[in-house]
């Protein structure tokens, strides 16, 4: 009985938090120039403006490109982090990981703010590299959170035994404790591709207008008119990052199945 009241409970909840997604999305579908129902006719005109109208498609331009940018600089700078306070002998290492999670917990408009000072002075405001130098900030903690997640489920002993037949340090990482650690990268790498696509607060303190991301876009569209291009921009963001997630989820699937294989 009390399993029961905590699947419908868990049920309950999801719902509770779904109702307004489910409620929202379908309007991108809608002809009308209006977010209302019913909807009288069914039409794909707002997926099309998307494609063609020049600030849509420029956004979605800039979201790639910062987002693959931000995801690739913080998955390298995220993952070297991980692996160093990994060690016991790093002197404060709990020190260290709470600051490099600092990003999670400081006001968006905080961070901004330092950022748009510190850009200025080093000639990286509104240009690309600093915009995707922004993003990598807020994307390195899921990334280390990730990465630190699954080399705690390494078995130091592996990487000992490899070290005991003759293997160098280099060699111990590139055959054994990145193979094993990689489920942990790849998600780390979609949670940060993910969060830089979602990011608005700082794009507005360090991007110019040509760096203008599909978010930020979303937000001015929202601020001036809302248009279901708008939804129609959400549900594209939503399907992407479920594609996303379901690609790292079967890597890992993957990984682990073939881990298991080639256990004696």
């Amino acid at each position: 009985m009390f399993r029961a009241a905590q699947i419908l409970f868990g049920v309950l909840v999801v719902i509770f938090l779904l109702m307004p997604i489910v409620a929202i999305l379908p309007l991108a579908f809608t002809s009308s120039v209006f977010l209302t129902y019913p909807i009288e006719e069914y039409s794909s005109r707002w997926f099309v403006e998307l494609a063609t109208a020049d600030a849509w498609r420029l956004s979605i331009m800039n979201s790639l490109i910062i987002g693959l940018g931000a995801t690739l600089l913080s998955t390298i700078l995220g993952t070297l982090a991980a692996l160093g306070m990994r060690s016991k002998a790093l002197p404060f290492a709990n020190l260290l990981k709470t600051m490099f999670l600092l990003p999670m917990v400081v006001p968006a408009v905080v961070l901004g703010v330092g950022m748009q000072m510190l850009f200025v002075n080093l000639g990286l405001a509104s240009i690309y590299p600093g915009v995707i130098i922004a993003h990598a900030v807020l994307c390195v903690p899921f990334v280390i959170v990730s990465v630190s997640a699954s080399l705690q489920g390494i078995d130091p002993s592996v990487e000992k035994a490899a070290s005991s037949l003759g293997a160098s340090p280099v060699k111990v990482f590139r055959r054994v404790t990145f193979p094993l650690a990689l489920p942990g990268v790849i998600s780390g790498a979609v949670f940060a591709f993910a969060t830089s696509l979602d990011e608005v607060v700082i794009t507005l303190f360090v991007a110019g207008p040509n760096q203008r991301t599909l978010a930020r876009q979303m937000f001015s569209s929202i601020r001036e008119n809302i248009s279901p291009t708008v939804v129609a921009a959400a549900l594209l963001l939503i399907v992407g990052t479920l594609c996303l997630a379901g690609l790292a989820s079967l890597l890992r699937w993957r990984q682990e199945r073939s881990a298991l294989k080639a256990a004696p």
